[in-house]
């Protein structure tokens, strides 16, 4: 029984490999010919590969008004959770790579990132704010099991006494609980853990290689117990797919001990707005149409907004609804509750010992 190459192709967000937009020529699927190959026997399953790559800085400024950070820094590019709307498959072109498909199976590591950050903190003018894990790419997505870059950073960080914060949607952050209680000891650490669905079928379409939302709670759930903050990030809120959960999801983390929450309102920006429309159309081919019409209310008739301060909460009336019904579910919810500020006081004695008093 041969495979059917127009079907949806479980495991990977991207159904197709996109060509690079800097590329003079385009890789184009032949049906027929995949047909045949599938018929032959002949087709193989896209595997993941690693590669080596070797930046010379690590930590990055963050200049957008509306991410909520200042610096990031990514320990791997691509991403191989496979999240169909992420807004990072665009970066993936600067490596000569592809957006959809490419992205999720050609990850490019990053081994020296923890000596290039212990460099960046012992810098005389580096005065400590908090750094974030993630801004771009999931520190923890598999291929920090193999390599353990983010484990090493988070070393650095507590040895200096730096703030950071994580962003992630793995419960693997479990792991390196031993340095995020150290770290906690002075409030230099808060996660911030994605929930996208309580639906399976969603979450698993949406986010194909991700962790289930019941471990992700079960995250959020012993990293309080733990006594470390957590924010739970309701992104992105997708109108016609997931935002009639966001009172369930609210509720579901402030049950599980997530001291805040924030969302943002899906925005389809370069590539992603043409790999989402072909997932939509396969993966719920009977609400694709409104949920890509619903997108578009939120940013003006387009699936993509660039403009800083609307392009993550969308206008009109859609995007408000959704916004009330974020106003509604803190005041129910997290009544007296908040994520702290991260300690940045501690940091300049420890890169510098005892000099400061000379």
């Amino acid at each position: 029984m041969h495979q059917d190459p127009n079907s949806f192709s479980k495991g990977r967000g991207a159904q197709e490999r996109v060509s690079n937009r800097f590329e003079n020529f385009r890789h184009e699927s032949i049906p027929e010919f995949l047909e045949y190959m599938y018929r032959e026997g002949e087709a193989q399953k896209i595997r993941t590969t690693y590669q080596k790559i070797f930046p010379k800085t690590i930590v990055n400024k963050v200049r957008s008004p509306d991410v909520g950070m200042a610096y990031s820094m990514n320990p791997y590019q691509g991403c191989e959770h496979g999240c169909v709307y992420c807004y990072a498959r665009n970066t993936h072109e600067y490596w000569g790579l592809g957006p959809g498909i490419d992205f999720e199976s050609k990850i490019l590591v990053k081994e020296e990132a923890p000596a290039l950050l212990d460099a960046f903190l012992r810098n005389h003018k580096w005065k400590a704010t908090p750094i974030v894990l993630s801004g771009n790419t999931d520190c923890y997505q598999p291929a920090e099991k193999y390599f353990e870059i983010t484990r090493a950073c988070l070393k650095v960080f507590l040895k200096y006494k730096h703030p950071v914060g994580i962003i992630t949607k793995n419960a693997m952050v479990l792991r390196d609980l031993d340095i995020l209680k150290a770290l906690n000891r002075d409030q230099l650490v808060g996660v911030h853990i994605s929930v996208t669905s309580l639906t399976k079928e969603i979450r698993s379409r949406l986010e194909p290689r991700t962790t289930t939302t019941a471990q992700r709670l079960k995250t959020i759930r012993l990293l309080s117990e733990a006594g470390i903050p957590v924010n739970a990030m309701l992104a992105p809120i997708i109108p016609g797919l997931n935002s009639h959960e966001l009172h369930a999801l609210a509720r579901a983390v402030s049950e599980a001990g997530a001291r805040s929450f924030g969302l943002s309102v899906v925005r389809l920006n370069g590539a992603v707005g043409n790999i989402f429309t072909s997932w939509i159309h396969k993966a719920m081919p009977d609400r694709a149409d409104k949920v890509l019409s619903l997108i578009k209310a939120c940013h003006g008739g387009s699936l993509n907004d660039s403009r800083f301060g609307l392009r993550n909460k969308g206008e009109g009336a859609v995007a408000e609804q959704i916004h009330t019904m974020a106003r509604i579910a803190r005041r129910r919810y997290f009544k007296n509750r908040e994520f702290p500020a991260l300690n940045t006081a501690l940091h300049q004695q420890y890169k510098t010992g005892q000099w400061t008093l000379f």
